[in-house]
């Protein structure tokens, strides 16, 4: 997975007026831009798409595209932002492109970022339309609103809001890929915190899929298509991270800390531990205090 560190060109609430046209072009960075009044013919590469109040269109480097309002659309109000996935050394010096690669410098010709929005892990479709799109409306508008003010700071806080969009574009893409999990999401979260809260005892698959009223299989399923884990993973996982919390801070004797986690004992303790973590319960015990 890439590390995000977003660089934002330019980002604007532009409306264009009836019969505007945004001739063929490519970018040398990504745009991702929001309908939010008016209708429109999108191209991009052989493919074309309609655009309406509430999509989301996202432009990619060395990808060929056009726009032009759709006939008896009046206007189109189009916020939209400029951005750079990962921010480089040259980021500050790259234009935004409005030409055609066959008409550009060759110093434009070095300014392409590269493309990992096209492949895994983080493909994505160049037309986007959410099941709501109130909360990402909200939170451009919000982003459009701090580049323009340009208040003390603002680097930092337009760059932290639309690492936040970039999450919430994300997520929902992956709720529609995964509606099995959204649609149990308050019975998922619920057994989470079950687990959680139970450190201490022996718990099943069987009990968390009857108390979250599912399969055992579709259950472990829905959980690690919600969390990225299967439940009793997640279960081992936040049960070696409290013991090291206690080995480490408190002066509980090793054995009683085995035993309130609902260890069987100590020998079961350490091979859990060494298993999860590679050391000894003893590595932990006085580091950091």
């Amino acid at each position: 997975m890439y590390r995000i560190y977003l660089h934002i060109r330019t980002a604007l609430d532009h409306t264009a007026p009836a019969g505007w046209v945004l001739h063929e072009r490519v970018l040398f960075d990504y745009e991702l831009l929001y309908v939010k009044e008016g209708h429109i013919i999108v191209t991009v590469g052989d493919i074309t798409y309609e655009g309406v109040p509430g999509d989301i269109f996202l432009f990619k480097p060395r990808e060929r595209h056009s726009i032009r309002l759709a006939p008896g659309s009046p206007a189109l109000r189009q916020p939209h932002i400029h951005f750079d996935l990962i921010e480089r050394p040259d980021s500050p010096e790259v234009k935004i492109s409005f030409k055609p690669i066959d008409q550009m410098s060759e110093q434009e010709l070095r300014w392409f970022r590269d493309d990992v929005l096209s492949s895994p892990p983080m493909q994505l479709p160049s037309r986007v339309r959410l099941r709501s799109s109130a909360l990402f409306e909200s939170m451009l508008l919000g982003i459009v609103d701090g580049y323009e003010r340009k208040l003390p700071f603002y680097e930092t806080n337009v760059k932290g809001m639309s690492i936040q969009l970039w999450t919430q574009l994300m997520r929902e893409l992956y709720w529609q890929e995964h509606e099995h999990v959204l649609t149990n999401m308050e019975a998922l979260q619920a057994a989470k915190l079950h687990l959680s809260r139970n450190l201490d005892r022996r718990l099943s698959v069987d009990e968390l899929a009857a108390a979250s009223n599912m399969s055992k299989y579709y259950f472990i399923r829905s959980f690690k298509g919600a969390f990225g884990v299967p439940p009793m993973k997640y279960y081992q996982s936040k049960r070696i991270e409290k013991a090291k919390q206690l080995i480490q801070f408190t002066t509980l004797p090793v054995t009683e800390i085995a035993q309130r986690l609902g260890y069987p004992g100590i020998h079961a303790f350490s091979r859990a531990l060494r298993m999860a973590e590679g050391v000894a319960p003893t590595y932990y015990r006085g580091k950091d205090r």
